[in-house]
């Protein structure tokens, strides 16, 4: 009993402290933009200086930092639900092929999760000028169609997997074809696996900077990372000003995850 307690009481000095590890950068963040306007940054936590809101009232006033704003949660808003939809079909398919198909397809997504991104920004730019693309929301969502991410297919593979054929087989004798399989059955009984997937691919997209700056032109199609380059152009040394606009954009994302958190307990 005293050995159970010693491990569960580590366990939970471990998770306070990993915790701390993750908080304290966002604490630091919070705290510098609340510094008055001028003041240099503190390698301390402390207000010495006084506390003061302008910031993020000049944030505001500086760049449209609603329509940016609005601008993020509608690419997000359309590549999420097609980043879940394509990833799920493709890692479902896979897991439905013979085993040497599978690892046919596997070893195809890990090749294809180690080309760099930059490689790809030339011939993504022609055939996003080609399809009339350019400067639309279409090119900042074009990599959903193909489930963001081969790691995301991979993730989707894994977790349908680890489910019993016994299942599918009943499923298919019962009548389910492959979409009702996918829906009903498979999809739900991997639910921490598309919400990780879910807050990953919000991620990517919410923090996309070098989409919007290759693809876009004008300027009331850009979203909040353009938004942070903006700031920082108007002043680079305007510490308490960038870190209200990062505190700002990171609140979204801190929120969604601590809203999905208690989805994830559960194991596939």
């Amino acid at each position: 009993m005293k050995l159970s307690f010693r491990k569960l009481s580590l366990r939970f000095i471990l998770r306070i402290f990993f915790a701390a590890l993750f908080l304290i950068p966002l604490v630091w963040i919070m705290m510098a933009s609340l510094r008055p306007q001028g003041t240099p940054l503190s390698a301390s936590f402390g207000f010495t200086d006084g506390i003061s809101l302008q910031n993020f009232s000049r944030m505001w006033n500086l760049v449209p930092m609603g329509k940016y704003t609005w601008n993020s949660l509608l690419v997000v808003g359309l590549a999420l639900p097609l980043t879940l939809i394509t990833s799920s079909w493709a890692g479902f398919s896979i897991s439905q092929l013979s085993l040497r198909s599978q690892r046919r397809w596997v070893l195809l997504s890990l090749a294809v999760l180690m080309v760099p991104s930059i490689a790809l920004w030339s011939s993504r730019f022609i055939l996003y000028k080609a399809l009339g693309w350019h400067n639309t929301i279409w090119a900042l969502i074009a990599p959903a169609w193909m489930g963001t991410s081969p790691f995301y297919i991979l993730m989707f593979y894994r977790a349908f997997k680890r489910i019993p054929s016994e299942i599918y087989a009943s499923a298919r004798l019962d009548g389910a074809g492959v979409l009702t399989i996918w829906w009903q059955i498979a999809l739900p009984l991997v639910r921490p696996t598309a919400i990780g997937v879910g807050i990953l691919s919000f991620i990517v997209y919410w923090g996309d900077f070098i989409s919007p700056l290759l693809y876009l032109q004008s300027e009331e199609k850009y979203t909040l990372a353009i938004a942070l380059q903006l700031l920082e152009q108007m002043g680079r040394s305007d510490w308490s000003l960038l870190m209200s606009a990062a505190l700002y954009m990171s609140a979204i994302p801190i929120i969604l995850f601590l809203f999905v958190q208690p989805f994830l307990n559960t194991s596939d």
